[in-house]
């Protein structure tokens, strides 16, 4: 079995991996593929307005085809535990809360370094996979802490950025926020959109807004979130998603997790085909993260799934792909032990920090 899970798991493969992406992204070189085309990192390009006015969204379509999305695919024995293991290698660990200390983001950072316990690893024979999250997220306070509690893991840092979680602080005040946590060491800077442009039509606000963003982070991925279940409808969610890539943004993010509708699979469907159509029209590809409500090894899957079907394989990797969903690992790490023992596990056996 041992054998089977690395295989499927892609160990060795860089398209799958991430790994190889990363060198290439470094070196100019395409960063994802689709159709047969080598894509680019994201440049941005200038706003094209009559795009983003063409934008249609057949809701009840993308309802029914979500709907299907679940019971169209299921993976099973060691293609589960290779499925499961690439969500946790996606993952953001991320601690977003009002009483969070120094201590608590070292115990997360702890916890993304060995995913996994140790005795479930070995009955899975997966060792040298040497399982890690892709990233930890905290605010701007705690970004030193997790670097050094990082350090030489290979782990990136996120920082939330840019009046997290409104985005309604004044920009230069949100400007100065990404700058100082770039210059602290944040490898990736989550940023969020003033939600107000989208609703007023306001495209080239909204382009301007998150070009400065851009500009700000330098060297450091960016993704925006977009809020989107405040947004109000599939068409907001397609315009605003568009307007982002064209301005540079390296990931679309759904949510901050502090919205009452968070990451959606309609949501996502509408998001992951903007980012086909773009990379199609632009030869330029962007990331996707979904965030916020996803807590179950198989709702992990479900979204596995969403981006293998839309996107293709090379999205399948940390580079590509994420999810902002900390209380999933725990309930993988139970499914993990299930197929190593036959028996679940008491969810207290899986603290996360």
């Amino acid at each position: 079995m041992t054998s089977k899970i690395i295989r499927r798991y892609g160990i060795g493969d860089g398209a799958l991996t991430g790994s190889a992406h990363g060198h290439a992204a470094a070196e100019g070189g395409a960063v994802a593929a689709i159709q047969g085309q080598e894509l680019q990192p994201n440049r941005g390009i200038p706003l094209n307005l009559d795009w983003v006015e063409e934008v249609r969204v057949n809701t009840s379509a993308v309802e029914r085809r979500a709907q299907t999305l679940v019971t169209r695919r299921t993976v099973k024995k060691e293609w589960q535990i290779a499925w499961l293991l690439r969500a946790i290698s996606c993952m953001d660990l991320t601690t977003l809360a009002g009483d969070d200390t120094d201590e608590r983001v070292r115990r997360l950072c702890a916890k993304a370094r060995q995913p996994i316990q140790q005795d479930v690893v070995k009955l899975l024979g997966i060792e040298s996979v040497n399982i890690r999250v892709a990233a930890v997220c905290v605010y701007h306070s705690f970004v030193e802490t997790a670097l050094r509690a990082l350090e030489g893991s290979g782990i990136k840092v996120a920082a939330v950025s840019t009046g997290f979680p409104a985005g309604l602080s004044p920009l230069d005040e949100r400007v100065a926020e990404i700058r100082r946590s770039v210059e602290a060491g944040a490898h990736e800077i989550d940023v969020v959109i003033t939600r107000g442009h989208v609703f007023g039509g306001r495209w080239s606000a909204l382009f301007d807004e998150i070009a400065t963003f851009r500009a700000a982070c330098g060297p450091a991925h960016m993704k925006v979130i977009l809020g989107t279940g405040d947004l109000l409808t599939l068409r907001n969610v397609a315009r605003a998603s568009v307007v982002a890539m064209m301005a540079g943004a390296d990931f679309i993010k759904t949510s901050t997790g502090k919205e009452t509708t968070n990451a959606t699979l309609p949501v996502g469907l509408v998001m992951t085909r903007a980012i086909r159509e773009y990379a199609l029209e632009t030869g330029m590809a962007v990331g996707f993260k979904p965030a916020g409500g996803i807590r179950t090894a198989k709702q992990s899957l479900d979204w596995l799934a969403l981006m293998k079907e839309e996107l293709g394989d090379s999205w399948l990797n940390a580079e590509m792909f994420r999810f902002g969903a900390s209380s999933m690992l725990g309930d993988i790490e139970r499914q993990l032990e299930f197929h190593a023992t036959g028996r679940y596990s008491a969810e207290y056996r899986h603290p996360m920090a």
